[in-house]
């Protein structure tokens, strides 16, 4: 994801644990996370808990992206707040579809499932 998000001119950061994510959007001033629910020490909905109560943080865009796909996870994500969630397995080009719609200056602020 990393190589494919660069690819198409995104500046791209990479966290691989819930504690380590958090401290990551924390000091940078990120446009887009895309969050895994799947994280040792903290979990994705915990980081998007967190983002979401802090008032600096909270009108980050969120995109969770993850193996959690049944419709009570996707409910839950939007609810914490996520402004996308896609399952995976995700095609390439929906991914990228969906970053660009959350960065574009028009996006909607109804969060969407796919």
């Amino acid at each position: 994801m990393e190589f494919i998000l660069k690819r198409e001119g995104f500046t791209v950061t990479v966290a691989r644990a819930g504690e380590e994510s958090l401290a990551a959007i924390r000091a940078q001033c990120a446009d887009l996370v895309i969050l895994d629910v799947m994280m040792p020490k903290l979990d994705g909905y915990t980081v998007l808990q967190a983002v979401r109560a802090d008032p600096q943080l909270a009108a980050i865009r969120i995109l969770v992206l993850t193996a959690k796909s049944r419709e009570a996870e996707q409910k839950k994500g939007l609810l914490l707040g996520a402004d996308a969630y896609m399952p995976k397995p995700f095609s390439t080009h929906d991914l990228i579809a969906n970053v660009r719609r959350l960065l574009s200056t028009d996006a909607a602020t109804a969060p969407t499932g796919n």
